[in-house]
């Protein structure tokens, strides 16, 4: 009998095994990434295989261990064909799997490191040390070069100076069909750094990076997706605010529907950011800087009712905390994207996406219609660049038409 995993994925039979009650998570959590429907459904589908594998095996969570991946995929090799990304996406499942605690942290090898082991160390201490990237940026783009080290060398000698221009493009056109523009985007930007690194570290190496596909993105293609004053003022109605975690949802959806804060500076908003005598918000941005937001009665009681009546008693600075087991802190900001994610499922509502950047986005443009400049916009979305604020002027037509020249000869 079929079974339907988080609303998208369809399991020719219902799940099975020790990891089965973590598919629907691993899903939500693959869209906040910006996985595809079609990706989504393979990652799901080989977790939920590995987990009817480990039943039958006798293996419990608590004793997953390094091999147990491999095993797996050469059992599941003798009766189904595989897939260059098998490995990837099982790896991409223990991780969430570790996140979550439902499965122990990964041990440290006690013998020596792998030649794939030594190049990605060696590659995160130049990232740290000479680019002074910042360590959620680090863990990206290692985890792309470990992707495309296993993917051109498997289990051989890794052979920097043999790398062909003809790996990365082969290596982006097996993982780009599975993400969106912004993810595609960001694995081919890891690629080039990876690239770039193996040029400096290998004398006589060809720039390779150079070689690396460009994903599409011309600028302005596309009006914002905003979503409506209506549509968010029925997502707030239908918040029950008398359970802690109804509080909870209220607040965090107030700070992302009227500041139009981006989901990374709502799930490190810290209590120290909450300045209540000014009654000020204090948020670090993308990039490091910080804006002053003034906080409105609303939100502020909002904030205030959680803090209250509904935030969990544990040691963390946190504002936000998870409600579901483990209780504490969001992991990564798809935490907070899965609160708003849910209230729209809830709802029942069509909405223009299921993130939380439409709310950016609805902020923009009811302040463009009020007669707020392009300037005040950015400033209020923490843009660094005008061209990033830019695109708004593509929503408000009707003064779009008023600036238009008249045709010459009349209307036609």
């Amino acid at each position: 009998m079929k079974h339907v995993v988080n609303h998208q994925v369809v399991l020719p039979q219902a799940p099975e095994g020790p990891l089965a009650a973590w598919l629907n998570g691993f899903a939500e959590t693959l869209g906040n990434q910006g996985y595809v429907s079609g990706s989504i459904s393979e990652r799901v589908r080989l977790a939920a295989d590995f987990s009817r594998w480990l039943g039958q095996e006798g293996i419990d969570p608590g004793s997953i261990g390094p091999d147990h991946p491999a095993r797996y995929l050469r059992d599941r090799a003798q009766h189904q064909a595989a897939k260059p990304g098998d490995r990837s996406a099982l790896r991409h499942f223990l991780d969430y799997l570790r996140v979550e605690q439902a499965i122990p942290a990964e041990t440290v090898p006690t013998g020596p490191e792998t030649e794939i082991q030594r190049c990605l160390r060696e590659y995160g201490d130049y990232l740290r040390g000479e680019r002074g990237l910042y360590p959620t940026t680090i863990q990206a783009y290692t985890s792309f070069a470990r992707d495309f080290l296993e993917h051109r060398f498997d289990t051989g000698p890794v052979t920097l100076p043999d790398l062909w221009a003809d790996d990365a493009v082969g290596f982006v056109r097996l993982m780009a069909p599975g993400m969106n523009r912004g993810s595609a985007k960001g694995m081919t930007s890891a690629l080039r750094s990876f690239l770039r690194y193996v040029r400096y570290r290998e004398e006589g190496v060809p720039d390779l990076a150079a070689a690396v596909p460009t994903v599409a993105d011309w600028a302005m293609t596309s009006i914002p997706r905003a979503i409506g004053a209506d549509q968010t003022e029925r997502l707030l109605a239908g918040i029950d605010r008398t359970t802690p975690t109804g509080r909870r949802d209220c607040a965090i959806f107030l700070v992302f529907a009227r500041l139009g804060l981006r989901q990374s500076e709502v799930a490190f908003l810290e209590l120290d950011d909450i300045d209540w005598r000014t009654a000020t918000l204090h948020v670090r941005t993308k990039g490091g800087g910080r804006n002053d937001y003034p906080l409105s009665h609303e939100v502020g009681e909002a904030i205030a009712d959680y803090l209250r009546h509904g935030r969990p008693a544990i040691d963390s600075r946190r504002v936000f905390l998870r409600v579901a087991a483990p209780i504490g802190e969001f992991r990564s900001p798809g935490g907070v994207s899965g609160v708003i994610r849910r209230l729209i499922q809830r709802a029942g509502m069509d909405t223009p996406t299921k993130g939380t950047h439409q709310f950016r986005h609805g902020l923009a443009v009811r302040m463009m219609r009020h007669g707020a400049s392009l300037a005040e916009i950015g400033d209020v979305l923490g843009h660094r660049r005008p061209d990033t604020t830019r695109i708004y002027a593509k929503v408000d037509l009707d003064a779009l038409r008023r600036l238009a020249l008249p045709w010459p000869g009349g209307a036609r």
